[in-house]
């Protein structure tokens, strides 16, 4: 558990399906462009369950730390953050991925849950390079991931399947010990 001063970022319960389910079909429209196409049962409790195991097994191999973002005044669920793909060894990275659901957008929420992944990845899990990718017309995404310490690195193409689509992305890194200068992307 992460504690920012506005979200607690936590792992995933069986009880939080209710909340999940009605704010990623609430958000469905502002969601979908940015996301791999949604399979049929995506909102089940059934889905969500193996989701929240996934989760556990995920956290516990340290190979991954997919967290709900909640709203501490009053635990509402606002979105979600994973550091996945972790790596250890010589490469000591992990990539992270986000979402926000469509009433909590653009009110800092999601700067201040990567900022705490971020320190958490560094510090706790001594990672030395944290990767995030997004569509280039995802000017949102790109925002945040600049305004948190991410530098642009180039572009991945056909990258992942967004929307049905192989789509490229912007890829962007943090560094523990960066000494890149600030870039300025366009």
């Amino acid at each position: 558990m992460i504690e920012t001063d506005r979200l607690t970022l936590r792992l995933p319960r069986a009880s939080d399906h209710g909340q999940w389910a009605r704010l990623r079909q609430q958000s469905a429209a502002f969601l979908k462009p940015w996301e791999p196409t949604w399979s049929r049962d995506h909102l089940t409790r059934r889905s969500f369950s193996h989701r929240v195991h996934a989760a556990r097994r995920a956290a516990a191999a340290g190979t991954g730390l997919p967290l709900m973002l909640i709203r501490r005044e009053d635990q509402i669920l606002v979105g979600a953050i994973t550091l996945d793909n972790i790596q250890r060894g010589p490469a000591q990275t992990g990539t992270i991925g986000y979402w926000i659901g469509e009433p909590f957008a653009r009110q800092g929420y999601m700067r201040e849950a990567v900022t705490a992944l971020v320190y958490h990845a560094f510090t706790e899990l001594d990672l030395s390079r944290i990767q995030a990718g997004c569509l280039p017309e995802n000017r949102a995404s790109r925002g945040v991931l600049e305004k948190c310490g991410f530098k642009y690195e180039g572009v991945a193409q056909s990258y992942l399947q967004i929307a049905g689509r192989w789509r490229n992305h912007v890829l962007y890194a943090n560094l523990r010990a960066d000494r890149r200068g600030r870039t300025d992307v366009g």
